[in-house]
């Protein structure tokens, strides 16, 4: 089977360095390259953490790009206090032997839309969705040859993680969100409502912790880390793993289930700015949008997480 062809586009965060583990360490995914945006750290950090990540996992032939260091209209808001100072706190850093490219991370997204085949190359973001947005805007041919958005971001049932209304990644670029959501490309969206069903336990970093490999010994690091925060929050024996979600999907959609809805970002209420409105029981006549994921069968989320990390 021919691999599907993604951009990972990422603010690392710990959680975005699983998910480009587990996107590196798949036959069934080509990663044409990462594309960083400022989120959980500022641009100049998860553009080195991207870099970090890929050396980590043996695949520095992946190039890295740095994108938009602000939202489109907003101030930048950040989350060290879940990350750490660095982003990846729980490993060493370093400076890796790649360097960045020079080109822009809007502009490879929109020259590889435009070298691939129409509708060969999903996109894949982790973060606020401001590079995405930007190249939308820049660019409006390459919306049409996008196959798919699949998507961490937003939450319902769940409520929010920044705000009582909002989760982190739609929050920091709400408007970037809007342009996304509308643009009428396939979104699949991965909200709190299945990331919170994938809980790093104590006996699931234990399992990848015994892979042995040292992507494996670092992401168990990390999590224990990034776990901290989540379980003092949350009260649970692990903390919530968002980004994977994305790739398993992609990997392994039936193990997820969800449902067609129409999805509008709140962009003009100081209460509930970056809410993710999902209309989940067709109560307008509003069009549908995206495929929002609801359930997950988490011991298969992990043991394929597990199994994939072991071959790095």
């Amino acid at each position: 089977m021919t691999p599907r062809k993604i951009i990972i586009d990422t603010d690392p965060g710990q959680d975005d360095a699983a998910a480009i583990m587990l996107a590196l360490a798949s036959s069934e995914l080509e990663v044409l390259g990462i594309t960083a945006v400022a989120g959980n750290v500022p641009l100049s950090r998860t553009a080195l953490n991207a870099r970090i990540v890929t050396e980590i996992c043996g695949r520095s032939d992946v190039p890295v790009f740095a994108g938009a260091e602000a939202p489109l209209k907003r101030k930048l808001v950040t989350a060290e206090h879940v990350h750490g100072k660095t982003g990846l706190d729980g490993v060493e850093m370093f400076e890796p032997s790649r360097p960045l490219e020079q080109a822009h991370a809007v502009d490879f997204i929109i020259e590889s839309l435009r070298a691939n085949a129409e509708k060969t190359v999903t996109l894949c973001p982790l973060g606020p969705l401001t590079n995405i947005a930007m190249a939308f805007e820049r660019a409006p041919d390459i919306i049409a040859r996008v196959e798919h958005i699949v998507l961490m971001g937003g939450g319902y049932f769940e409520g929010g993680n920044i705000t009582p209304a909002a989760e982190f990644n739609i929050y920091v670029d709400p408007e970037a969100a809007k342009i996304v959501f509308g643009a009428g490309v396939p979104i699949t969206m991965m909200p709190l409502d299945v990331t919170h069903k994938v809980l790093t336990t104590r006996t699931r970093v234990d399992r990848l912790r015994a892979n042995g490999n040292r992507a494996s010994l670092e992401m168990a690091s990390m999590l224990e880390f990034f776990e901290r925060y989540d379980e003092q929050k949350y009260g649970t024996d692990g903390g919530p793993l968002h980004d994977p979600t994305v790739i398993a999907w992609l990997i392994d959609p039936d193990m997820f289930t969800g449902r067609n809805c129409n999805v509008e970002i709140e962009t003009g209420s100081d209460l509930t700015l970056g809410a993710t409105v999902v209309d989940w029981w067709k109560v307008t006549d509003r069009k549908e949008n995206a495929l929002v994921i609801g359930g997950v069968d988490a011991d298969r989320f992990f043991d394929l997480f597990i199994e994939r990390l072991g071959r790095l």
